[in-house]
């Protein structure tokens, strides 16, 4: 079992002079799943990068337990390696090895293209690639921005499966999203109209 918590208390997002959200109250534990939804521009993508530590709240205070994978508009994935060694980059920082990159490939459909470099993956390809970064690290929190963005049905299927095991394993998964996905139970933690 993966130690997993994400809890937010009285979190307040100030972006320039803009108030996105203030009062954000929520917690997350092992195998709980929480879908982020509003209009563009409501505060999601900031509500995801405060979780994961790569924006500072406003107010509030925010514990985590467990490491946090993010993946959001970018692959962030070195453009000139192929896409196995790219991965092979990120494993090695998060302490895993090739068997979780190998895994990973396979659970979004990718293991054939493990050798042809980042910068000539399609759009779709580009965002499973993020994806099986985030599965392949094993962090106990997983934080998908729009993880939905380019990706056909197969490839959403796949996601599904991915996020369940997670879950089955103890982790966390919180999405923000204008689509449907597959997380079953999850909260619900709606932004509303910008301020």
């Amino acid at each position: 079992m993966i130690p997993a918590r994400l809890k937010f208390e009285h979190v307040a997002c100030l972006r320039g002079e803009r108030l996105l959200f203030e009062d954000m109250n929520f917690a997350l534990g092992k195998g709980e799943a929480a879908l982020l939804t509003g209009p563009n521009g409501a505060g999601k993508s900031s509500l995801m990068r405060i979780a994961c530590g790569l924006l500072a709240a406003s107010a509030g205070k925010i514990e985590r337990d467990g490491g946090v994978a993010f993946a959001g508009e970018a692959a962030a994935l070195d453009a000139r390696l192929p896409l196995a060694g790219a991965l092979l980059f990120w494993a090695k920082l998060d302490g895993v090895g090739r068997s979780e990159v190998v895994g990973a490939l396979d659970a979004m459909g990718i293991a054939n293209l493990a050798e042809v470099p980042v910068r000539m993956l399609s759009t779709g390809q580009r965002k499973r690639a993020a994806l099986a970064r985030v599965i392949a690290g094993r962090a106990a929190i997983w934080l998908l921005d729009e993880p939905g963005n380019g990706l056909d049905t197969a490839a959403l299927d796949r996601l599904g499966t991915a996020m369940t095991a997670h879950r089955a394993r103890g982790g966390i998964v919180m999405a923000a999203t204008h689509q449907p996905l597959a997380l079953p139970g999850a909260v619900e933690i709606p932004l509303g109209t910008v301020r």
